[in-house]
């Protein structure tokens, strides 16, 4: 008789499959869903209490939850989940990878390539205000529940508190989200199932609420209200504000399960929580100012807040992990200069933490509650960075469906152009935030754009100066032949961005030291536009001859590059990466400003600062101290 104990049946492949689905879903709950599952806490409320608030009479709550609940079909469920979660790059999404995808590096020099590498770029800087406001915003609402639970008492204590939890969670980062983040997708499972029945209970002694489903009401609310009805429009969109994490996320969970989280959990949550404080409002106009809190149960009040605050913590956990990758992708793409990035897991890919960025934030957020106060007067700035996100990434998507997928351009106008219409009637109403505080997040976006800019367009300048003294490897070699210096056991590597031309270090030791190395590499350093690259594409080797190799190591914009540990993985009969007399040689610039044409001068100050702060690249290719010869050179830009 057979035995068949260690095989497996196609029943038990299909049972693991399911079980691999579900985990995925169960973790993007937990990551990709905590900003737009935290919205429900403030987006009623600053319709009919913010500063542009309208009366909560029956006509303007069945208007403004139409709206609602149609702004998260088409925008999350239509634009995103079918549409925009197409664009991947190679699995990966975001505004900085669509970015990429329309970019490639052969015309990355035209005029119209420049354009979308801007849009992209200047998105990508809209983000990190998102990254400051929303963990502002969520943690104030949540704690801000206390003072609905017992009036008076805890007024004075919502900014403190709200500022020692924001406080906790910076200092937490640098130990990882590995473990914490096992539990996100349970807790935000229950946070989402509170909504749900709490939202359901209010429908069920309303039920005319449902009423709000029908797309009348929000065509007669805007028709009928007009100018009163377009600034609502500011507060309607809270309740889509977190649709760039779905996109931005993707790479780490896959469209299935970020769809099926969706569908499943997230949208009927959303709808019941929305639906059951339009209920409530139309049973008690007078509690405006809270209503999520207020139509609780007066004993689920305190766990509720305790539950919003957790959920709070993890929608600003998953936008500053957010803010930590997006790093790695704009240095790693050459818009952003080195900075120290530690590895918070030693098995999961892409849990990093980045100190300058995760203490910058911490500032940001503690600043922004003390100025603002409430999270009435912090929702007045929120919304103008992520509609204009929308808007670009709407028209990044038009230019990559009619460029590379070849769309019918009726078609390609017609789908881009509704959801440009769209994302634009937001975009117009959030505009008018700007003198109540929406001024903060377009300053932060145009700090580090400006920040992005200034270090592409200085390295630019910076390859072309270099270009100007570059000695062709060939004729350097043929001086050699000429003059030949005294050959030493070894290998030297020299790493250089340039794999053409002759390293300056490489002339100068020749110079100064009189020795060439038995084996010399020269080595460059690739990004590709993909964010992962496959282990037969990692690789370029090419013999010059005389002893030299030219080497090229490739890595996509997701990956860290750990040079010993990728170079170690050679496979070449006569280039040995592990060998111990093995020496790395850096060049290290020493740049100066000048009058020279390229950049005005403050933006060349600019960068030769961020040059002087930078991370070596000893330190940002893990090469061994000990092994590292760096060799100083003199540029004017």
């Amino acid at each position: 008789m057979l035995d068949n104990s260690s095989s497996s049946s196609p029943a038990d492949s299909v049972s693991e499959g399911w079980r691999s689905l579900f985990t995925l879903s169960l973790a993007s709950l937990g990551v990709v869903y905590g900003d737009i599952g935290t919205s429900p806490l403030y987006t009623v409320r600053e319709c009919f209490h913010g500063s542009h608030a309208i009366l909560p009479d029956p006509g303007n709550v069945y208007g403004v939850l139409s709206l609602i609940v149609w702004s998260l079909i088409l925008i999350i469920s239509v634009k995103y989940l079918v549409f925009i979660l197409r664009a991947d790059n190679r699995g990966e999404g975001g505004i900085l990878a669509l970015a990429a995808l329309l970019t490639p590096v052969k015309a990355s020099v035209a005029k119209r390539w420049q354009a979308i590498l801007i849009l992209g770029l200047f998105g990508a800087a809209l983000l990190y205000a998102d990254g400051i406001i929303t963990p502002a915003i969520s943690v104030l609402s949540a704690v801000e529940g206390l003072s609905v639970a017992a009036p008076h008492v805890f007024d004075a204590y919502v900014v403190p508190v709200t500022i020692v939890i924001l406080i906790a969670l910076f200092l937490l980062q640098s130990r990882g989200t590995t473990g914490v983040g096992t539990l996100f997708g349970p807790v935000l499972l229950v946070w989402f199932s509170a909504m749900s029945l709490n939202g359901l209970w209010n429908i069920i002694q309303s039920p005319n609420v449902l009423l709000a489903v029908s797309p009348h009401y929000a065509l007669e609310f805007l028709t009928h209200n007009g100018r009163h009805a377009f600034f609502t429009l500011g507060s309607v969109f809270l309740a889509v504000t977190g649709g760039e994490a779905l996109y931005a996320d993707m790479g780490h969970f896959g469209k299935q399960p970020i769809r099926i989280t969706w569908f499943s959990v997230v949208l009927p949550a959303l709808l019941l929580n929305y639906l059951g404080q339009g209920a409530y409002m139309l049973r008690a106009p007078q509690d405006a100012e809270h209503p999520f809190f207020n139509m609780a149960p007066a004993w689920a009040l305190y766990p509720l807040v305790g539950l919003a605050t957790a959920a709070a913590v993890i929608a600003s956990q998953a936008v500053i992990t957010g803010a930590f990758s997006l790093t790695l992708q704009a240095i790693q793409l050459g818009y952003a200069p080195r900075l120290t990035i530690r590895h918070t897991s030693s098995h999961k890919i892409g849990q990093i933490y980045i100190p300058v960025i995760n203490w910058l934030l911490m500032v940001a957020c503690i600043a922004i509650v003390l100025g603002f106060g409430t999270s009435t007067n912090l929702a007045a700035a929120y919304g103008v960075a992520i509609t204009m996100t929308m808007v670009i990434t709407t028209i990044l998507f038009y230019t990559l469906v009619r460029t590379r997928w070849h769309w019918n351009w009726a078609v390609a106008v017609a789908v881009s152009g509704f959801f440009f219409v769209v994302d634009s009637a937001f975009f117009g109403a959030n505009i008018i935030k700007i003198e109540y505080g929406g001024w903060f997040p377009l300053f932060v976006a145009a700090l580090v754009f400006l920040v992005l800019s200034t270090w592409r367009r200085g390295r630019e300048i910076l390859a072309k100066r270099l270009r100007h003294r570059l000695i062709p490897l060939e004729l350097f070699l043929a001086d050699l032949l000429v003059n030949p210096p005294m050959r030493v056991p070894g290998m030297a590597v020299f790493m250089f961005g340039n794999p053409i031309g002759t390293p300056p270090a490489l002339r100068h030791n020749v110079v100064h030291n009189k020795v060439l190395h038995d084996t010399v590499v020269i080595l460059g350093v690739e990004t590709a536009e993909i964010p992962h690259v496959c282990e037969a594409d990692r690789f370029l080797i090419e013999e010059i001859g005389e002893g030299f190799w030219r080497v090229i190591v490739r890595y996509g914009f997701m990956e860290e590059p750990d040079l010993p540990k990728t170079l170690a993985d050679v496979k070449h009969p006569q280039l040995d990466f592990t060998r111990n007399d093995l020496s790395y040689f850096l060049g290290r610039e020493t740049l100066i400003s000048t009058p020279k044409p390229g950049m005005a001068r403050w933006r060349e100050r600019l960068f030769v600062w961020l040059s002087r702060n930078a991370q070596t690249a000893t330190d940002f290719f893990n090469l061994p101290p000990e092994r590292v010869v760096e060799v100083g050179v003199q540029v004017e830009l």
